[in-house]
């Protein structure tokens, strides 16, 4: 018996405000669907060469009152990036907490939008240990 991994779903309150966020972390919109009879929208989105790992971004167009104020029952969707300083550094200057910096030069935490919990994976060995990211502070939870 063979398994093959589609998508992973979250829901999200504001469609274009988390596609942004998944932007910025890389990823591409790969496929769009809406539903006019369901009245909701699913955007797939995937890193570049990857579009077989995609998110799976669900939105309701009436709102979604039941999504939890914290998601962190989810877990985590997890990103290996090149260089995660660089990366940190992009999201904040794009207003992107970093709940958990890479102070070890190989793991972060941030937030969607939608209160996901993203992790952040250096590629490779682990960079070495560097200010602001050695000294900075959790922020909030992950």
């Amino acid at each position: 018996m063979k398994t093959k991994y589609l998508h992973t779903m979250v829901r999200v309150k504001d469609l274009d405000v988390s596609i942004a966020f998944y932007e910025l972390l890389g990823l591409k919109k790969i496929r769009h669907y809406d539903s006019e009879q369901g009245r909701f929208s699913l955007i797939f989105m995937a890193p570049e060469g990857q579009e077989d790992c995609p998110v799976e971004l669900t939105y309701n167009w009436d709102g979604d009152d039941e999504l939890p104020s914290d998601s962190r029952h989810f877990g985590h969707l997890a990103y290996e990036v090149e260089n995660i300083y660089k990366m940190c550094t992009h999201l904040m200057e794009n207003n992107v907490i970093i709940n958990r910096p890479p102070r070890d030069g190989r793991m972060a935490f941030v937030r969607s939008p939608d209160n996901i919990s993203i992790e952040l994976l250096q590629a490779g060995n682990s960079l070495e240990p560097a200010e602001p990211w050695l000294s900075m502070e959790n922020t909030g939870h992950w």
